[in-house]
């Protein structure tokens, strides 16, 4: 494996038209029409076009004031949730208090295409001169984590490496379905008991039951025991979709934060040691128990474009499931989305 070329490294990518930008500056430009082309693409470009158009809208103003307010207070009480588990794993001794993790670098992505977030990052990851790199990205809601993630799996697989995108979710799932499968075999009915399943032994146990490692020529995550052998990648739609798991996951989610975060951060240590470049969202709380020099906080220095982005993302999609696919005129796009403010404000 080679290790990451520096950011001047990277071709540009010459298209006719500027890629849309994660966030821009906000100017009022109402005068612009939205066409059905625009609203077809459904990205960036879009949500910033509408931005851009509905900039001095009152109504707009609201619903933008809305969003952001809703998005901090979710923010806020996941940080408390997770927060709380953390906790919980450091007075069990599953997690160290003394824990510090590496220094994360703040990007700021106001006025840069999802591109220009990727190679920034990048170029700072190309310094350490690392083979393989574990790349762990954190950020409020709204500020493009997704997008970045997935533009970072793009560039680094067009350069012909290896890439993971890490997710505890299926992790979560795996010890539900172990949880699950105790009280099926050991409760009255085999009904879920969370206080009966989920002491601290048995805890222990499910995640002994788990084992991250190389199964039939790839990584994989193998559930064994209780009566099942399973690889996570082959039922990860089916058995850790049931409903059994889907209705239990927050519970045993709430008490495992420790244990799941322990099993990640080894499983993705496996990954990187053998060639893999490892991309890895989450909050800090979780993804801090993960050794990297590699850690981006996103940032947005104009923190009232959350609500917006989030706005004309739900307007854009309202709008063009009202108005269909079809190839309809400006006039009829902007009633579209003027029908669709109102009926959100409406909501408010």
């Amino acid at each position: 494996m080679r290790a990451l070329k520096p950011l001047s490294s990277y071709p540009f990518i010459h298209t006719k038209q500027a890629p849309p930008l994660l966030f821009r500056s906000i100017t009022s430009s109402s005068s612009s029409m939205i066409t059905i082309d625009c609203l077809r693409k459904q990205n960036a470009e879009t949500s910033n076009a509408i931005i851009q158009h509905f900039a001095s809208n009152e109504k707009f103003k609201k619903l933008s004031t809305s969003e952001g307010t809703l998005i901090q207070q979710r923010d806020a009480e996941d940080d408390e949730k997770l927060q709380k588990g953390i906790n919980l794993a450091i007075d069990k001794g599953v997690l160290s208090k003394d824990f510090v993790p590496e220094q994360y670098i703040k990007i700021d992505v106001l006025g840069k295409t999802a591109d220009a977030v990727a190679d920034e990052i990048l170029g700072h990851v190309a310094t350490n001169g690392e083979k393989s790199a574990v790349i762990v990205i954190c950020g409020l809601s709204g500020t493009g984590k997704g997008t970045t993630v997935s533009k970072l799996r793009e560039k680094i697989s067009k350069e012909g490496k290896q890439v993971v995108c890490w997710s505890n979710g299926n992790i979560f799932r795996s010890v539900t379905l172990l949880a699950a499968t105790w009280c099926e075999q050991n409760c009255e009915g085999g009904s879920f008991d969370a206080d009966k399943c989920l002491s601290k032994d048995n805890l222990a146990s499910f995640m002994d039951m788990l084992e991250f490692g190389e199964f039939n020529g790839k990584y994989d995550t193998r559930i064994k025991g209780l009566g099942l052998d399973l690889l996570l990648s082959e039922v990860q739609n089916t058995d850790l979709k049931a409903p059994k798991v889907a209705k239990n996951i927050p519970t045993v989610a709430e008490v495992t934060q420790g244990e799941v975060v322990l099993f990640a951060a080894d499983a993705i240590q496996v990954l990187g040691a053998n060639g893999f470049n490892v991309l890895l969202e989450g909050r800090e709380q979780t993804v801090n128990y993960v050794r990297t020099k590699n850690r981006f906080t996103l940032v947005l220095s104009d923190e009232s474009l959350i609500g917006m982005r989030r706005a004309a993302q739900r307007m854009m999609a309202g709008a063009f499931k009202s108005i269909g696919d079809i190839d309809a005129g400006d006039t009829a796009v902007e009633k579209s989305l003027d029908d669709t403010l109102e009926t959100m404000v409406a909501e408010i």
